[in-house]
């Protein structure tokens, strides 16, 4: 019978040396993501040129709204080429998106996400 308890004993360990080891490998791998996502982004930072807005044509094919310095652009995007469109000035531009700074990311609310989910939502 000692027998039957020692090999379950030792099971139990060996179980709880793998979720020890396992937990151990996760939190290496969370803080390494998370420093190379901040190195990046520390070395991606670019202050003259930001996306301020994006449409999809097609699968591969996007317009979007670029802002160089004082100018903002409207460029074609296909799978092999750009091409600017046109220039626009900033009075031309209907609303700027207010964006943080420091990510260039721009905020959205909780209410915002659920309403476009709804109204992907098929009705009842």
């Amino acid at each position: 019978m000692t027998a039957v308890q020692t090999s379950s004993l030792e099971s139990f360990l060996q179980l709880m040396g793998v979720l020890v080891i396992f937990i151990v490998v996760l939190g290496i791998t969370y803080v390494a993501t998370r420093w190379i996502a901040s190195y990046q982004k520390e070395h991606s930072f670019n202050q003259n040129l930001k996306i301020i807005e994006t449409l999809r044509i097609t699968t591969n094919k996007y317009i979007q709204i670029i802002e160089a310095g004082e100018e903002y652009l409207v460029i074609a995007i296909g799978k092999d080429e750009v091409r600017l469109l046109t220039k626009l000035t900033r009075d031309q531009l209907k609303e700027l998106p207010s964006e943080d700074p420091t990510t260039g990311i721009v905020p959205e609310s909780f209410k915002e996400v659920l309403d476009r989910l709804k109204n992907h939502m098929p009705k009842k």
